[in-house]
């Protein structure tokens, strides 16, 4: 089993940064890609940030967060700059993992993020 814990999340204005950690743990797995989805209020989950062979953003974040991972460390980071009041959500770690043979899709238990104008 493979338990992906997130950190880092809480309340900023407008303006400021935070950064996300996610830390995958278990046993017997490799990690095919990480990245980071957000849910807000009434709204569907959608991608922010994945790293896999390559890295892609959701055009609304571009230019402002980062994601990157430690791959020995099988964690997985997003530095989000120059918040804005929209960002405001529930972040989750995603992770595509091999186990064994198998690609199993991993979800953390969700940090939020208050963006305060």
């Amino acid at each position: 089993q493979v338990r992906l814990v997130e950190s880092g999340g809480g309340l900023v204005q407008a303006g400021g940064s935070l950064r996300l950690s996610c830390a995958a743990s278990g046993s017997r797995f490799s990690i095919n890609a990480m990245g980071w989805y957000r849910q807000a209020p009434g709204k569907q989950r959608e991608l922010v940030a994945a790293s896999g062979s390559g890295t892609n953003y959701a055009d609304s974040v571009k230019g402002r967060f980062t994601i990157s991972r430690d791959n020995a460390k099988n964690m997985v980071y997003l530095q989000m700059n120059s918040l804005l009041p929209e960002d405001t959500a529930v972040y989750y770690c995603n992770a595509v993992i091999w186990m064994g043979l198998t690609l199993t899709t991993h979800w953390g238990q969700g940090t939020q993020v208050t963006v305060s104008s």
